[in-house]
């Protein structure tokens, strides 16, 4: 399967009209992965227009950043110029030395990938022993759930984990954003939300969603091109069990653990 090039119709850009869940929910997954990059040699995967790099690059002792599509990555080049190494590369196909890296990072996007193994043997070849692949996706296994356009497969924390562990990473799962503490307008909507779904009435691009946004969640701001720490308040993801899905959380992080002691043997 050919992967599709050009995500840009569905990616959050700087400066379009967003929700403010939005731009919170950016920055929480961000802030989370923070923790784990100090000092470490770290890599984001499908970056696009890159508004939580220079968060990451402030922490890391070393930062790369890629994206298959080149007009998300010319928007990153313009915003961050040479602050930022930035590379066009393909997930399932990543252009660095085995036991290279500590940290490789990929945020809402695995469930575009033809072959999401393939990316995670690529993150098990290319990091260092007790590195960590950081995950962040919109849990599928919610009812309300609305998939994206151009999606392959979506994972839950059950699907999630197996992948993972099948090839021999240690995970721990996370989630964000409870469903039970949206607004009343969330609440109110969501079986319309879900019946828009079923039929097929949902706007397929960022720009035909702006007015289900402002139904959903009132005002919208403006995505920033950058963001750090003060963008929004963070406070910890919850633990998660492994294997089991969940229904609790809108959003869904695995961060996953290559063993000390050597490669890890294909099983």
């Amino acid at each position: 399967m050919t992967m599709n090039r050009d995500f840009s119709s569905v990616t959050e850009l700087a400066h379009d009209e967003v929700s403010q869940e939005q731009v919170e929910r950016l920055a929480h997954r961000y802030l989370w992965t923070g923790g784990y990059c100090v000092g470490r040699d770290v890599l984001e995967v499908a970056c696009g227009p890159g508004q939580g790099l220079g968060l990451l690059a402030a922490r890391a002792r070393r930062l790369w950043a890629g994206d298959l599509t080149p007009s998300l990555l010319g928007q990153a080049r313009a915003h961050y110029g040479d602050r930022i190494a930035l590379l066009e590369m393909d997930a399932q196909c990543l252009p660095f030395p085995a036991a290279s890296l500590d940290v490789v990072i990929l945020f809402e996007a695995i469930y575009y990938l033809p072959r999401a193994d393939v990316f995670v043997a690529e993150c098990r070849r290319t990091l260092r022993s007790g590195g960590h692949v950081l995950i962040a996706s919109a849990n599928p296994d919610l009812w309300d759930f609305n998939p994206s356009p151009y999606s392959v497969r979506y994972f839950g924390v059950a699907e999630l984990g197996g992948l993972l562990a099948e090839a021999g990473f240690d995970c721990t799962f996370y989630g964000h954003l409870p469903v039970a503490a949206v607004s009343w307008r969330q609440r109110l909507l969501r079986p319309f939300k879900k019946a828009a779904s079923d039929l097929g009435l949902v706007p397929k691009t960022m720009a035909g969603k702006k007015w289900l946004k402002r139904l959903m969640f009132g005002g919208l701001v403006s995505m920033p091109a950058e963001i750090d720490a003060r963008t929004a308040p963070y406070s910890p993801p919850a633990p998660l069990p492994v294997g089991q899905p969940d229904r609790r959380f809108k959003v869904i992080y695995a961060a996953a653990r290559k063993p000390l002691g050597g490669e890890i043997k294909q099983r």
